[in-house]
């Protein structure tokens, strides 16, 4: 207690009382929150006047110093909310402009200096100077005033700007600053501010605004003081000195001399009153308080404060109560009568100019300066900073916040730094003034100097002025808009567009900082234009082509104007490739035009410039090239989920992490379906199938409508306006609906109107009842307008050719998309409901119980099994059937929702009859049950079962929403599928149309021609062209119908490289000739004589030479024109598309025969394998060569560059098909032929990981080499596939070990680095292998070595010799020989290498080898002997019996000792050979076996063997077969020898056998004293059965104490370890089963403890499978939680660093919910060394868990950081936590454990003084300062330990009684 008490004295025990006062006062003025304002006493009730008057006299003593106003009760500086009109203070100039001064005030504010508020004779001077007509040079305000002048100014009025700031105008007038001063108030030595009046002859007549006060300054004084005289004028500002008082004041004479008026303090003969003293004024004054904010003073009869800012920073700390000090007035409040005076030696000094810039230069306004610090917090004012610099900075207490925060003093006091901004630097106080704030920090435009010229900024409109517009940028900063920018046209009503607020973007034209103008334009052109800004004269080069804008035409050409005022001439002869005679009529002033550069001469600021060179196009610019386009439209690819929103996905295409756009509406073609599948894509998700829909400059759309994609694949869209034609389908989507018709967009930003007469066949009212937003279409162009580039289409169904499949493809491919999407969202973590509600089916019978009838009709119902669930039955299905709540009814399910978890079910009794079975093919009538959008769920009138139907019959009819398809409609439908896998059970149904409402649709599965009769082979048609596709060619059919041409039938002979449908227009007529048919479902074509044929599409050509009627068309199977192509054969064929997952082209030679061509059979250079379809568009005519051709199996192959032969030296492309480290790369060949590439054949020059510069399906250069089983072996050397452009080769290769020489320095990649030393590959046949002592001069383990040299290492090596036969090479890597570095790192002050060490190194792996022989020498010998021994004849005195059956169970005996060899088998010494055969002279019988006995033998044989026990331990207990709770007593046996019992011995001492087999007789003490040792055995035995340690080494003996412990995990545990130990696995296994089922249901962490044993015994023993089996069954019997961490932790331990992060990250996912995922999952990437990818899973984790967890988390991961990775990166997390949790004790102190662990003494103690200052209550303060003197005794010094006893003191003194407690 007594040292407690020394080291935190409570204080308050011997206290002086001035001190006591002092504390009283500090404690007054530090307090943030005690109300300064005296409580209001109220006047006792019936209190006479006299008891006031006689307290109020109380009140005053006659000790008390008379003053003219009150001390102040706290000092802070000059708020804006205080200055009042009339106040006087202390200016200095900053700024003279022409009309105003902008003049810098105390505190950083500003003022304003009007030029008619300076002096009535100024004013009067500049009016006569203007009046006047002569040369007269008028007075302007820079003659006047200077920058750093100090003034005396008065406020003369307060102004609220437009946008809500406050305006201080000032006035110098001296009428105003000196109006308290009279004549006779005026005295010698008074310093006065005065204003020249006029010149005279002899002086100056000077205004110092005293009544009718004449002020005189003769000429002689002012030129005695003043060198420069004439600098004196009428008008100037003066502050002079009253030498000379005459006429009772009437006459003063004045003096100027700097020198007198630094001397010149205020004193009592002045007669100072308050509302005289003027600012500026020099006293001399008395400290009169110190307090930490600043300083009370008295001077004269005033007191007075000086606030921190205006003490000197040197002198702070020395101020002491009592001290003289020389002061200056700064300012004056009238109302609190306050006056504040300044110490700064800058201000002391009148007359001298003060600095405008801080002392070390430079302008710093703007700058974001981070590494501050605080180093003193004032709670009225604000905190000083301290810059990285040792700068100081002032943070006013507004800005150390935002503006809607509450106050964070402890916060800021808490935080190690700070990043603020240099808002201004104030003259006065010479110090920056900063902002904390964040709003503040991030602003881009925060200066006139920040906006950059040609930079787009935003803006909001401020002002409509008659010459353009007011934009407010940022802050103060504004803009012009001149009214010819104020659009690409000159506005007459600009008002009318622009109005005030309104957000605007604008481009910078110009910038004049120093004037503060800004010059924008709103010219559209000028805003989007994407050429480079010419803002300077040296930056027109010629050849640029950039943007402007014409400000001037004449005769003799047009000027252009620039950004910058950079201006140029277009001649006339440059205006236009025509001439032109007058150029205002074609041009006009204000006009946007792109103009390229032709001369510029910088110097002499003159640029030529070309409207023509433009128009001819030639436009290229040699420093800027076109953005490369990445995707282009129709292309194929997968990309990952970045962010979703409700409108977008925003995506990055893989594998360039391209961003893209993926809008939710192109998610599928069924916008029912678009919601259920953005719900189920999460961030991260790869989203495969996705075709580019549009590019532009800034962003990139992707589709994944099925619809679209197909469109894209068949070429149904057009890339621009030009391409499209009339008659021509295209596949879209609605973009917009209006009121007259929707806008249908379609791939490429192309955007067509279906007017609302062609929306559908039938009258449609509203289009919003038709059509949906998002919703795919199938349109054709109807018209189109060129000029205005607008174009009409139709989508009415019997008018457009809908997509192959129909109303069932649909149907399909919707409900296999919802299905997809159920089951993502079904597999998420906790979403049991939806996992139940995902096995429920459409026709599902249910048992429910009734819940609620509802009163306007339907009823709700519940269900045991389905908790959480809505299930509900419309009116209609609960008509006619009596419900009443809690009843038990059967009901059938129509339709489920998972989003809402909904189910919507029937109660009819005509849908829960018995079902009846269908027939395909059967026309049936169905009534429409329930719809849900795009499905319609049906019932049959003639059987009780239910289907389900798409909505339309056409992609383009919505009938749901056209009110068409409704409960209780009727339709007739086609079974054609009874049971359809697809539908989960359902029947497939074909809605059949009804003419009566609407006309058939055309689709390919319902067309025209199945109504139609057929048409017979080779019977002649005729019709017009509907529309070209590269491929085919569609005929509409005269008689009805559409016929198909394929690209092959267009002529007889098609030219190479042509496109052969091109050559017909839609709407051409033809006359064709049938040669086929073409199924509608799968586009297949077939011949008329196939088995299967169904008439569709009739199949049509076009040649010529088959059109005549003689000639006859005899049908070919296909079979048989691929039987007649040979390889080697030149065939014509046409290109289809390019397959990117199969990397081929597929190809056509005729309608029924389709190929492909190898993508390396198809280029010649690698540079063409990147985008092969650009060279190959589809339709091409390509000559090509047939590779192979057989009909079974189907392989049709062709080669554009003819047969190629593999031969060695052949120089061919290959594609690489696999990457295989440290190995080389897997290649594919032409002809499907394989190689290799090893590492050494990569290049003739070796890098650093060099499989890094390849990836999979790349195409390169081969060159073959040789071939082996089979592969070529295959080199990627420049100076073999091109040896004419090779450069030298550094690394040649190693073909033999002939061209090795020691001594040779030679590069290799590392194979391997381990016990043998290091092995490096020199060729793909000849490998170096470098020792231990020759790889590193350090003592290393192998483990480390090759920690330090992975597979693949580039290392230069040495030769040290060359054995040819063996082909064994010995290198070194020592520094010495290879003049390298050392392989392993000198940073790991691992120990040098003794030589002895290498010798003893060579030495061991000689004996290793010695040793290795002689045991196989051994083995050898003792085998022989045991054949031997096999073979001995049987002796005499053995009969035939006996030795019979002892064969036979030494056979097994052997049999066993093989199964039971890998177990531990502990070994019991008998006697050694020579002890028996001094035993034997003593006439004891000796064993003749090997002397060592195996107890594992003992158990096998039914009598009990006795050795001789180790005179060192106790006696042991032989027990047969382990130990038994029924064997009695004297079953056991001590283990020593008897010397009359029998042993063992050989079969050939039968005659001593005899004799031993007789049993001796033994003496009464002999059997006393067996009994007693047998005893003391027994007790030994059970004493060690008793000890809680002991670990049973047999299957009884654990099976005995599972008896009495069945629940504990340990004692099975062991039990398993057991088995294992013997490499019993499948024992092992049965025992942790036999667990599981005995331990208690109610022992969870004993049940866990064997499923983990479990999951390590499958990890290390069993397979994948087995381990997955064993996961899943501990995941349903325990928390799912712990076993994935116990799992992952097991992964980890066994090096499986993939399965275990994989692990980690469906963890993650599934608890995202739970705290201890995340960490687990930070701790493993933390030790793995991912810092990085763990701060990452922290974001995720703060995103994914609670805010209230956000702490916690962010501490835990900090501690992390501490124990495996980086500690600054955790010091910088607790940091920000404290930061904004600065009272978070318990996270202190785990912030201080982990800094005295893991930091340095001067860390530790930077953290403890600033703990030891927070803002929490003092009893936890004590503790830290207790935490704080322990640490220093035991790790600091007397003198640390003394410095923290001083901060104790303090602090006690400081927080008074309250610490003492």
């Amino acid at each position: 207690m007594a040292s407690t008490e020394e080291d935190f004295p409570r204080g308050g025990i011997e206290k002086k009382p001035a001190e006591t006062k002092t504390l009283e006062e500090r404690r007054e003025v530090d307090n943030l929150f005690q109300s300064h304002e005296q409580p209001e006493t109220k006047k006792r009730k019936g209190a006479s006047k006299e008891d006031s008057t006689t307290a109020k006299k109380k009140k005053k003593s006659a000790s008390d110093p008379v003053t003219l106003n009150a001390p102040a009760k706290y000092v802070e500086i000059l708020h804006l909310k205080n200055i009042k009109e009339g106040m006087l203070m202390l200016a200095c100039v900053k700024e003279v402009a022409d009309f105003d001064v902008v003049m810098s005030l105390p505190c950083g504010l500003l003022g304003f200096l009007q030029i008619k508020s300076i002096s009535d004779g100024y004013t009067k001077l500049l009016g006569e100077q203007l009046r006047s007509q002569g040369t007269e040079e008028i007075s302007s305000l820079d003659r006047v005033f200077r920058p750093g002048m100090l003034l005396r100014c008065v406020v003369l009025k307060l102004d609220i700007t437009k946008g809500g700031a406050l305006s201080i105008k000032l006035s110098i007038n001296p009428k105003l600053l000196n109006k308290a001063l009279r004549p006779g108030t005026l005295r010698p030595g008074m310093t006065l501010s005065g204003c020249v009046e006029s010149v005279e002859d002899h002086g100056y007549l000077v205004d110092i605004g005293v009544g009718e006060t004449k002020a005189f300054l003769p000429r002689q004084v002012a030129t005695d003081q003043n060198p420069n005289p004439e600098e004196l004028r009428a008008g100037q500002t003066i502050t002079c000195r009253v030498d000379e008082v005459k006429g009772s004041g009437r006459v003063v004479r004045l003096s100027v001399n700097p020198l007198a008026l630094a001397r010149t303090f205020a004193d009592a003969s002045h007669d100072w009153s308050l509302t005289s003293l003027q600012p500026g004024l020099l006293v001399r004054a008395k400290v009169t308080t110190v307090t930490k904010h600043g300083l009370l003073l008295s001077f004269l009869s005033f007191s007075g404060q000086v606030d921190f800012l205006h003490m000197e920073p040197e002198e702070v700390s020395t101020y002491t109560v009592g001290q003289e000090v020389q002061a200056c007035v700064l300012y004056i409040e009238p109302v609190t009568r306050l006056v504040a005076l300044s110490l700064r030696r800058h201000l002391l000094a009148p007359g001298t100019l003060v600095d405008l810039a801080p002392a070390g230069g430079g302008d710093r306004i703007g700058e974001v300066v981070d590494g501050c610090r605080v180093t003193s917090m004032h709670s009225m004012s604000g905190a000083l900073l301290e810059l990285p610099d040792r700068t100081r900075a002032f943070v006013h207490k507004n800005h150390l916040k935002e503006m809607a925060q509450t106050s964070a003093v402890d916060k800021l006091l808490a935080l190690p730094e700070l990043s603020c901004r240099i808002l201004n630097f104030s003259a006065m106080e010479q110090v920056h003034f900063a902002s904390l704030r964040k709003s503040v920090r991030d602003k881009v435009h925060f200066r006139y100097e920040d906006i950059q010229v040609g930079e787009v900024v935003m803006g909001t409109v401020s002002e409509l002025l008659g010459h353009g517009m007011m934009v407010l940028l940022s802050g103060n900063l504004k803009g012009l808009v001149p009214k010819t920018h104020l659009s690409d046209i000159l506005l007459r009503n600009p008002e009318k567009k622009y109005s005030e607020g309104m957000k605007i973007k604008c481009r910078v034209l110009s910038v004049e900082a120093d004037k503060r103008r800004v010059t924008l334009t709103r010219k559209k052109a000028l805003l989007n234009s994407t050429l480079p800004v010419v803002s300077s004269y040296a930056a027109a080069r010629p050849g640029l082509v950039a943007h402007g804008f014409v400000v001037s035409i004449k005769s003799f050409g047009c000027i252009v104007r620039f950004y910058n005022e950079v201006k140029g001439l277009v001649p006339l002869r440059e205006l236009s490739t025509e001439p032109l005679a007058s150029p205002e009529e074609v041009f006009y002033v204000g006009q946007v035009v792109k103009v390229k550069v032709l001369e510029c001469e910088p110097e002499k600021e003159r640029l030529l410039l070309s409207f023509k060179a433009v128009v001819e196009g030639d436009t290229a610019d040699k420093g800027t090239a076109a953005p490369r386009v990445l995707m282009e439209v129709g292309q194929r690819c997968e990309a990952r989920l970045v962010t979703k929103s409700a409108v977008c996905l925003e995506v990055a295409i893989l594998p360039e992490e391209v961003p893209a756009l993926l809008p939710t509406m192109h998610l599928s073609d069924h916008v029912s379906n678009c919601a259920l599948l953005w719900e189920a894509l999460e961030e991260g998700d790869v989203i495969s199938n996705l075709v580019c829909l549009s590019t532009s400059k800034e962003s990139i759309t992707l589709t994944q409508k099925p619809l679209v994609r197909w469109g894209l694949e068949e070429g149904l869209f057009v890339k621009g306006f030009s391409d499209l034609v009339v008659g021509m389908t295209l596949v879209g989507w609605i973009k917009k609906l209006m009121p007259y018709g929707v806008f249908v967009e379609f791939p490429c930003g192309i955007m067509g109107l279906a007017p609302k007469s062609a929306l559908c066949d039938r009258f449609v009212t509203d289009t919003a009842s038709a059509y949906q937003l998002g919703q795919t279409v199938v349109a054709m162009v109807t018209t189109f307008d060129e000029e205005k580039q607008r174009f009409l289409v139709t989508l009415k169904g019997s008018e457009v050719t809908g997509p192959e499949g129909g109303a069932q493809a649909l149907l399909l491919r919707g409900l296999r998309e919802r299905r997809g999407a159920e089951e993502v969202l079904a597999g998420r973590e906790g979403s049991g409901v939806r996992q139940e509600l995902l096995e429920l089916t459409v026709g599902q019978k249910l048992t429910l119980a009734v819940e609620e009838a509802l009163e306007e009709g339907g009823a709700t119902f519940k269900s045991d099994e389905l908790t959480g669930v809505a299930i509900a039955a419309s009116k209609p299905h609960v008509l006619g059937v009596t419900l009443t709540p809690g009843q038990k009814v059967t009901a059938v399910v129509l339709q489920v929702d998972l989003l809402s978890a909904r189910v919507h079910v029937s109660v009819l009794p005509k849908l829960l009859a018995k079902k009846k079975s269908l027939e395909a093919g059967s026309l049936l009538a169905v009534m429409v049950q329930h719809v849900d959008q795009a499905f319609a769920v049906v019932a049959f009138e003639s059987c009780a079962r239910l289907a389900v139907v798409h909505a339309g019959c056409h992609i383009n009819a919505v009938f749901s929403e056209a009110g068409h398809l409704k409960p209780g409609s009727a339709l007739s439908v086609t079974v054609t599928d009874p049971a359809c896998a697809e539908l989960r059970g359902l029947p497939l149904l074909r809605v059949e149309a009804d003419p009566s409402r609407h006309p058939a649709p055309r689709t390919a599965t319902t067309s025209e021609s199945e109504a139609s009769p057929g048409h017979a082979y080779g019977e002649t048609l005729e019709g017009a062209v509907r529309s070209v596709k590269p491929m085919c060619v569609l005929v509409a059919l005269d008689g009805g119908g559409t016929g198909s041409v394929h690209v092959s039938q267009m002529a007889d002979a098609v030219a190479v490289g042509s496109f052969p449908t091109a050559l017909l227009e839609a709407g051409a007529r033809v006359r064709a000739r049938v040669i086929g048919g073409r199924e509608a479902t799968s586009h297949r074509f077939l011949p008329f004589s196939h088995p299967n044929f169904k008439y569709s599409i009739p199949e049509l050509t076009l040649v010529p030479s088959k059109l005549d009627d003689d000639v006859k068309l005899n049908p070919v199977k296909p079979r048989e024109k691929l039987g007649s192509l040979k390889a080697g054969q030149q065939v014509t064929c046409f290109v289809s598309k390019y397959n990117p997952e199969r990397k081929c082209l597929e190809v056509s030679t005729d309608p029924s025969l389709n190929g492909t061509i190898d993508l390396l059979d198809l280029v010649k250079d690698p540079k063409e394998a990147s985008h092969p379809e650009k060279l190959y568009k589809s339709g091409l005519a390509v000559r090509a060569t047939v590779v192979e051709a057989s009909s079974k199996p189907y392989r049709f192959s062709l080669s554009v560059n003819g047969l190629q032969q593999l031969e060695v030296g052949v120089v061919t492309l290959g594609m690489v098909t696999k990457i295989e480290p440290g190995r080389g790369l897997l290649v594919r060949l032409p002809a499907n032929a394989k190689g290799t590439v090893s590492m050494t054949q990569l290049t003739d020059c070796y890098r650093k990981d060099p499989l890094k510069a390849f990836s999979k399906n790349q195409v390169l250069r081969c060159f073959l080499l040789e071939t082996k089983d089979g592969k070529w072996e295959l080199s990627l050397r420049q100076s073999r596939v091109a040896p004419d452009l090779a450069p030298a080769v550094k690394d040649p290769e190693v073909l033999s070990t002939d061209a090795l020489k020691p001594g040779k320095l030679i590069r290799g990649y590392v194979m391997s680095a381990g016990d043998q030393g290091v092995l490096v590959r020199l060729s793909e046949s000849i490998t170096g292998r470098a020792l231990l002592h020759k790889a590193t001069k350090f003592s290393v383990s192998p483990k480390v070595l090759s920690q330090h040299l992975p597979s693949s290492t580039l290392l230069t090596t040495s030769i040290i010799s060359v054995d040819p036969e063996t082909q064994l090479v010995e290198l070194s890597l020592l520094t010495q020989d290879t003049r390298k570095s050392d392989v392993v790192p000198e940073a790991l002050g691992l120990a040098l290498r003794a030589p002895e060490e290498q010798k003893g190194e060579l030495a061991a792996r000689m004996k290793r080898t010695a040793a290795m022989m002689e045991t196989m020498a051994e083995i050898k010998s003792k085998k022989m002997k045991m054949k031997k021994k096999s073979l001995q004849p049987v002796q005499e005195t053995q009969s035939g019996p006996d030795v019979y059956f002892r064969e036979g169970e030494e056979e097994e005996e052997e049999e066993e000792k093989k199964k039971e060899r890998p177990k531990k088998v502990k070994a019991v010494v008998t006697v050694d050979k020579k002890k028996k055969k001094r035993k034997a002279k003593k006439g004891r019988p000796e064993d003749s076996d090997s002397g060592v006995e195996v107890s594992g033998r003992e158990e096998e044989t039914t009598t009990t063997k006795q050795v001789k026990p180790d005179p060192s331990g106790p006696a042991r207990l032989q027990v047969s077969a382990g130990f038994s709770w029924d064997l009695g007593l004297n079953s056991l046996r001590p283990a020593a020898v008897d010397p009359r019992a029998p042993q063992d011995g050989d079969s050939s001492a039968g005659e001593e056998s005899e004799e031993t087999d007789k049993p001796q007789k033994k003496s009464k003490q002999q059997q006393e004293q067996e009994q007693k040792e047998e005893e003391k055995a027994l007790s030994r035995r059970e004493v060690q059965l008793m000890e809680p340690g002991l670990r049973p080494q047999d299957a009884a003996s654990f099976e005995r104490l599972l008896l009495a412990s069945p629940n504990s995990s340990l004692l099975w545990l062991q039990y398993m370890a057991n088995h294992l130990q013997a490499t019993q696995i499948e024992q092992a296994r049965s025992v942790a089963e036999r667990a599981l089922k005995t331990i208690s249901f109610r022992e969870e962490q004993e049940k866990l403890n064997v499923w983990v044993a479990l999951l390590n015994l499958e990890n290390m023993y069993g397979s994948e499978e087995s381990l997955k089996k064993v996961f899943e069954r501990a995941q349903t019997f325990c928390e799912p939680m712990p076993v994935y961490q116990q799992l992952a932790d097991i992964y980890a331990r066994s090096n499986k660093m993939k399965e275990a992060e994989s692990l980690y990250r469906t963890m993650v996912k599934r608890f995202r919910q739970q705290k201890g995922s995340w960490l687990s999952y930070g701790g493993f990437l933390l030790q793995q060394g991912q810092s990085d990818a763990a701060s990452a899973l922290l974001q995720r984790a703060l995103q994914s868990l609670p805010s209230t967890d956000s702490v916690e988390l962010i501490s835990k991961f900090a501690q992390l950081e501490y124990q495996y990775g980086d500690t600054e990166r955790g010091r910088a997390m607790l940091d920000k936590i404290l930061g904004t949790y600065p009272k978070r004790t318990d996270l202190w102190s785990v912030f201080m454990d982990l800094t005295i662990k893991h930091g340095s003494q001067k860390d530790v103690r930077e953290l403890f003084d600033r703990v030891i200052h927070l803002s929490v209550p003092v009893k936890k303060v004590k503790f830290f300062f207790k935490r704080y003197l322990d640490y220093e005794k035991k790790h600091g010094t007397a003198e640390s330990v003394q410095t923290v006893k001083e901060k104790a003191l303090e602090f006690v003194e400081a927080k008074g009684t309250q610490a003492a407690c």
